[in-house]
């Protein structure tokens, strides 16, 4: 099962294809060449990526 690379969690929703939503810390990921890109939604509902501040490690998919 898929664990949110933020807050470590399971609660995590599927919003689209290859597109995941954890609704514990309301981060949204997408899966890029087996690698999760990771953006944060913004109050007027534009995503800010958060790729910068994680590893390649942690955003590494590991089902």
């Amino acid at each position: 099962m898929m664990r949110c690379p933020n807050c470590n969690g399971r609660n995590i929703g599927k919003i689209g294809p290859q597109q995941f939503y954890c609704w514990t810390c309301y981060i949204e990921m997408a899966i890029v060449n087996n690698e999760l890109t990771i953006h944060q939604v913004e109050a007027d509902g534009s995503l800010s990526s958060l790729d910068d501040i994680f590893t390649e490690d942690e955003r590494r998919i590991e089902w």
